[in-house]
């Protein structure tokens, strides 16, 4: 099992036009659910609201087939973000956190499901309390055999302490097995410097493997002492929400699915091929709107893809809680 632990929360997406369109999302959420329509078991560890937002939350990790680990409701209203699009399709956030759903996990609820094999976690759930101490004290004790990934997932308007923050990650870092970052996260982690010097530094407190990703740019990996360059295949974008974190679902799925471990991690063979099948999935993911990541049927004829079930699963449903 991979268990998340993340943030959900709704996503309205407004366009160039000004149209709002509601979706379902949070780095959380779009992970599980790449995680579980690649064919994984999945677990969520995060805090849903009762409210009717939490509860259309609750009902598609449901129909995914995703392990809510927490599964007592809060009052508290469901964490809200607002996604502009520029013209390319590129987001901008601004999150309304404050009292939300998000944040109420508490240390003696941020517990790891039987079963998991692999945490990911990252992202505002580092930032809000008291969620944020809960996920750090849960990822900094996994037991031994569990693979831990870190996406920082940066959004600097949402944190209140950077150096705070940053204290933070590099405690998590110690632990972490994988790390996921974009350049824009490490522009903001480590401001003016390049980026392979940024990934030296996160590399040093111990993590053998850190995924590089740049847009449309290839992804660099970084593993067994080694820089390994993926090409990135060129697709029309609809927009890149979601994108990162169809990336990082695939990367852990395929990782976990192929029956590799921690010590695998330090083998750049077998991380360039798990970042290709990964790329696959993000790709799927840009070419349309709002975070929605591959179905297993839609990789499986890729490479490192193609022990994937290759028929549509029956009785798909729209992801969406307002018009398409």
């Amino acid at each position: 099992m991979i268990t998340v632990a993340h943030e959900a929360l709704i996503d309205l997406i407004v366009d160039a036009a000004g149209h709002v369109d509601p979706r379902l999302g949070g780095a959380g959420f779009n992970v599980t659910r790449a995680v579980a329509r690649l064919g994984l078991p999945a677990a969520y560890l995060g805090r849903l609201s009762g409210d009717r937002f939490g509860q259309l939350i609750r009902a598609d990790l449901a129909r995914h087939g995703v392990h809510i680990a927490v599964e007592a409701a809060t009052a508290a209203p469901t964490t809200l973000a607002l996604v502009d699009l520029d013209p390319a399709g590129v987001p901008s956030y601004h999150f309304y956190l404050d009292g939300t759903s998000a944040a109420a996990v508490g240390p003696g609820e941020a517990v790891l499901p039987e079963g998991t094999t692999a945490v990911h976690i990252g992202s505002l759930c580092l930032v809000m309390e008291p969620v944020g101490t809960s996920t750090e004290r849960m990822a900094v004790s996994a037991p031994e055999g569990v693979i831990v990934m870190l996406d920082p997932n940066c959004r600097p308007g949402a944190i209140a302490s950077r150096q705070a923050y940053l204290d933070r990650l590099m405690r998590v870092l110690h632990r972490a097995d994988v790390v996921k970052v974009s350049t824009e996260d490490l522009a903001y982690l480590f401001p003016g410097q390049d980026a392979g010097a940024a990934v030296t530094r996160l590399l040093k407190p111990g993590p053998p493997c850190v995924l590089l990703t740049d847009g449309g740019a290839p992804v660099r990996a970084f593993a067994g002492g080694q820089q390994i360059r993926v090409d990135v295949p060129v697709a029309p974008v609809v927009d890149t929400v979601g994108a990162g974190d169809a990336f990082g679902g695939a990367f852990l799925t395929w990782w976990i699915g192929n029956g590799l471990g921690r010590a695998g991690l330090g083998d750049p063979d077998a991380v360039r091929a798990a970042t290709q099948a990964a790329i696959y999935a993000a790709v799927v993911a840009c070419t349309r709107r709002g975070a929605e990541p591959p179905w297993a049927y839609e990789l499986a004829g890729h490479d490192g893809w193609r022990w994937l079930p290759a028929a549509e699963p029956p009785g798909q449903v729209s992801e969406t809680p307002g018009p398409r």
